[in-house]
């Protein structure tokens, strides 16, 4: 079952028996979890980090991994630091958590870590340590969003709302390889993470330097039975030959809208995998799962069931449950949840025929003229053309309007000259006369862009630049 407030991570994973034969792979090394029962990455500092305030900012994900189970139940406070926080953000982390204490396998201080007074070396060497805390205390986790404002918000968790999702152990030990193109150090990727430490499984992380395709031989080399990533992510992992080399038995999605063609793909790729569409998010935690293989989701998700309630109010998605998170870092943060105890996803949603589609989120309409513009809404128009791979639509600055729609795609190899200028030029004619078709006027691209390659950013989610 999740552990208890009272419970951490090191406890949580059993007995030596229990923990025998079960991995933590990276990209260059490994780590067995029996010897996190009792071994150290912190080299023998963790009872100096006991009761602190410790920023856990690594280059290596592994290194994170064992940092994490290390540090769960022995420091007070524990920000979760992701890679990309430029140095005045990171200082802002620093003075609002009350960081006292620096974890890294850097060796070398930033500017902005260097005015706090203790920094410790970490690795995902891990070496026996007769000397660790025995206490266990309620740690907090300081998550940070993916700021797509520019300036990453702090959520505080625990835990217990960080795992109240994860429901039971698997009957059988050793038999689940997770694998996932999340990076563990957001909110999805920390998911799995957590599922693979709770169940009885391995877990393959990957790398910020990582390319897909790498990333793909390791988890055939491993023999990963469960993997999980956004939309963007099955995307770019779809296009590499090496997608050959894995065959789950479940494929998870979770952070972007999936559409049917990416369900339609990962189903025709994986027939024999368990399809599965999360819908989670740092503030709001685990609310649903789709299994029927189909976009968007059924009316009957909408009520309570367990302990989770989901409500739609003025076309926004609405969760409450033990999995939210407790408040936002910092003065002058807005609450997490509403008077009743909903979060607010931000995620706007229409019912059509007894099923609920996700248009897009609030904080990423594009004003034209006054009027809204949903891009995920326009994405799933030209995605619908023949040659189109995956598009990403985006504003762009119009001194009457004060934006327009654009739209970068890119195309499906082998069905056409991509070099004719002239095919180009109708393909994008047809792009638009599709659009028209289907949208109102202000809604249509006023310029398509034909791309060699649309990658997903650091949080695994097409990034949209105004342009």
């Amino acid at each position: 079952m999740p552990p208890t407030r009272s419970r951490s991570l090191r406890t949580a994973l059993g007995s030596a028996s229990e923990c025998a034969g079960r991995f933590l792979w990276g990209i260059r090394s490994e780590v067995s979890l029996s010897a996190l029962l009792t071994g150290s990455c912190l080299a023998g500092n963790s009872r100096a980090l006991a009761d602190r305030c410790v920023l856990l900012s690594t280059h290596d994900q592994l290194a994170t991994a064992v940092a994490l189970i290390e540090l769960d139940g022995v420091a007070r406070r524990m920000i979760v630091c992701p890679p990309g926080v430029d140095d005045d953000h990171l200082q802002t982390i620093i003075e609002t958590a009350g960081v006292d204490a620096v974890v890294s396998d850097s060796g070398i201080p930033t500017t902005s870590t260097a005015t706090v007074g203790m920094h410790v070396g970490c690795d995902a060497t891990v070496r026996a340590n007769a000397d660790l805390p025995t206490f266990e205390r309620q740690t907090e986790w300081i998550l940070l969003t993916s700021g797509t404002s520019g300036k990453p918000k702090m959520v505080r968790h625990d835990l217990s709302t960080l795992t109240a999702a994860i429901k039971s152990r698997e009957a059988k030990l050793n038999e689940i390889v997770w694998g996932t193109f999340y990076d563990i150090r957001r909110y999805g990727g920390l998911q799995i993470f957590l599922r693979a430490i709770l169940g009885t499984g391995s877990l393959i992380v990957s790398s910020v330097d990582e390319p897909p395709t790498e990333y793909l031989n390791r988890l055939g080399t491993h023999g990963a039975t469960h993997v999980s990533g956004t939309p963007s992510h099955w995307r770019s992992a779809l296009w590499s030959p090496a997608i050959a080399t894995i065959s789950p038995r479940y494929v998870r999605l979770s952070g972007e809208i999936a559409t049917q063609a990416v369900l339609d793909t990962l189903r025709n790729t994986f027939p024999n995998a368990g399809l599965t569409h999360a819908f989670a998010s740092t503030e709001a935690g685990v609310g649903f799962t789709v299994t029927d293989g189909l976009e968007g989701f059924p009316a009957e998700v909408i009520g309570q069931r367990d302990d989770v309630s989901i409500k739609v109010e003025n076309g926004s998605l609405r969760i409450r449950s033990s999995g939210n998170a407790f408040e936002y870092l910092g003065a002058g943060q807005s609450a997490i949840r509403d008077a009743d105890g909903f979060v607010d996803t931000g995620d706007i949603v229409e019912l059509r025929d007894q099923r609920f589609y996700f248009l897009g989120r609030t904080n990423g309409v594009i004003n034209v003229g006054g009027l809204k513009v949903h891009p995920e809404e326009v994405e799933g128009i030209i995605n619908r053309h023949p040659r189109v791979e995956v598009s990403c639509v985006r504003p762009k600055r119009n001194p009457i309007l004060g934006s327009v729609v654009v739209a970068d795609v890119t195309l499906k190899a082998g069905l056409g000259n991509e070099t004719d200028s002239e095919h180009i030029r109708q393909l994008k004619q047809d792009i638009i006369q599709l659009c028209s078709g289907s949208l109102a006027q202000h809604k249509v691209p006023v310029m398509i862009n034909v791309v060699s390659e649309l990658s997903p950013g650091a949080t695994g989610k097409m990034v949209r630049r105004n342009a």
